[in-house]
């Protein structure tokens, strides 16, 4: 490790001569100056890892001398150090981005503990978080062998994205290809949970988790019945480590009441997922219910354009007399327009909003050379979503709603997942066109890349006709034809994608929160 340099600025440094000799001990190079300005022409003449500054001194302050430094090197640390714990004194070190703030008189241990807290900081949480996942490693791997209820599920894909989050701030890329390969087998591993249990929660008592059809009545309802006005933001295709990358832009403006896990329906895909939420229905029955309103996926047309007219329908079925309003957003120019009349709901028991940001850049890394660069990983695909969502018109949607008093629901229709494998499928010209999932007559496939529905009213599926099947891709796969197929898995692959199983897509997040 190359030699760490530090100044230490105080008018009485002769006092702080056992100090200077402890930092030097510990192979520290400790550069002294007894006022503001000498310390100024030292910054200016060398190089320094971190300042110690005392805030009291004749002529140039240290507040003074701290503005100045930050100045001339604004990401230079500096320490300050004080006799007076007045208020006033700490706020404006605090304000000008002081690294810490120490009370004379300091010991050696208390500078010691600053500059590895400052110095050492990264290469520290290295160490310790690799330590840390090296041993909660075993035990996720025994979970995976044992976990066998939805619960479970949602637990262990919690604690693996915590584990990924944690990882992506180090430079161990051992550590997260070993993280990988386990998200990978719990993938595995879900997919043979989902393929066994599935088809069951559809059965009349039977302890199966919340779904996109049951979401809104058991999850939704509650908070409307509890709150005066509650607004409910749907974010299509937001991932739970999305969420994650985004809580705590929320947490400016909202405190969280209760975080929860539930299950996206089976496809994956905001056709059925979305419009199961809004109808508090499985597509089979939208299909009988409401003809004039669903689309099946081979049906002209768009098939999401009557979620207002669904949620209308679910309310009157629920008994619930409201005054609410339903808006879609998929464009700045839309979600601009909402803010500036954001004050017009205010009095409204149920403000629902879709946001489509996130849909739209899953499909854009498809089709456009800078977002691949731009979202290249998952980690990268976080940080995307973060820098559009903090200067989004979301972002001001939401810190209105807290000043107004809104409950705030945040949630998503579906995930989506990064494909990499391609499977070879084969279909007649009546076959749906998702790489995740396909529903039509003849469809010859590689068993073990899917799970079929060979009759999907099983689990509440329309059948375009009366042989029609489904299948869904498991983990990471996506369906290629054999037509043009090194073109078309070149095009597709490291690509985000939904419509199948995997723990990215299904596994989904619902948070309740409260204005601050």
């Amino acid at each position: 490790m190359s030699e760490i340099k530090v100044l230490w600025v105080d008018d009485e440094i002769d006092l702080l001569k056992p100090h200077i000799l402890f930092l030097e001990n510990k192979n520290y190079k400790v550069t002294t100056c007894q006022s503001g300005t000498e310390a100024l022409e030292e910054v200016r003449e060398q190089n320094f890892d971190i300042v110690f500054l005392d805030e009291n001194m004749p002529g140039l302050s240290g507040l003074e001398t701290l503005t100045e430094l930050k100045e001339f090197q604004a990401s230079l640390p500096v320490v300050m150090i004080t006799k007076s714990e007045e208020e006033y004194i700490m706020e404006e070190a605090i304000g000008s981005k002081i690294a810490d703030y120490l009370i004379k008189p300091v010991n050696p241990n208390q500078i010691l503990l600053s500059l590895k807290k400052n110095l050492d900081h990264s290469r520290l949480i290295s160490e310790k978080t690799t330590s840390n996942y090296q041993q909660e490693f075993r035990k996720i791997a025994m979970d995976l062998s044992m976990v066998n209820t939805y619960q479970e599920w949602a637990d262990l894909y919690q604690k693996l994205i915590y584990w990924e989050l944690e990882l992506e701030g180090i430079e161990d890329s051992g550590m997260f290809e070993i993280l990988e390969s386990q998200k990978m087998e719990a993938n595995t591993q879900f997919c043979k949970f989902i393929d066994r249990n599935y088809p069951d929660w559809f059965e009349p008592k039977v302890d199966a988790p919340t779904m996109s059809h049951t979401l809104f009545r058991d999850k939704i309802v509650p908070h409307i019945k509890s709150s005066k006005s509650t607004l409910l933001i749907v974010i299509d295709n937001l991932r739970y480590d999305q969420w994650k990358a985004i809580e705590p832009f929320v947490a400016t403006s909202y405190k969280k009441a209760s975080e929860e896990m539930y299950f996206g329906i089976l496809p994956t895909a905001t056709q059925y997922a979305r419009n199961a939420i809004f109808s508090g229905l499985m597509p089979g029955d939208m299909e009988k219910l409401h003809p004039n309103l669903w689309l099946n996926d081979t049906d002209d047309g768009g098939k999401n354009l009557y979620e207002k007219e669904f949620l209308e329908a679910q309310l009157k079925r629920l008994g619930l007399n409201l005054n609410w309003s339903y808006t879609k957003i998929s464009s700045l120019k839309q979600g601009k327009r909402f803010v500036e009349n954001f004050k017009s709901h205010k009095d409204e028991d149920l403000t629902a909003v879709v946001y489509n940001f996130v849909d739209i850049l899953s499909h854009s890394k498809t089709e456009m050379e800078v977002i691949k660069e731009l979202a290249s990983t998952d980690k990268a695909y976080r940080s995307l979503t973060q820098s559009w969502f903090k200067n989004s018109p979301l972002m001001a949607i939401i810190q209105q709603a807290s000043q107004l008093g809104f409950k705030l629901i945040i949630t998503t229709d579906h995930g989506t997942i990064n494909v990499k494998n391609p499977s070879k499928v084969i279909g007649d010209k009546q076959t749906s066109l998702n790489l995740r999932y396909k529903t039509g007559r003849s469809l010859t496939y590689e068993n073990k890349d899917v799970i079929v529905a060979k009759n999907p009213k099983n689990i509440h599926l329309p059948s375009i006709n009366m042989s029609s099947s489904f299948i869904f891709a498991k983990s990471d796969m996506f369906f290629a034809y054999p037509n043009n197929y090194n073109h078309y898995v070149g095009y597709f692959r490291n690509t985000y994608q939904h419509g199948g199983v995997s723990l990215e897509e299904m596994v989904i997040p619902f948070a309740v929160l409260d204005p601050r």
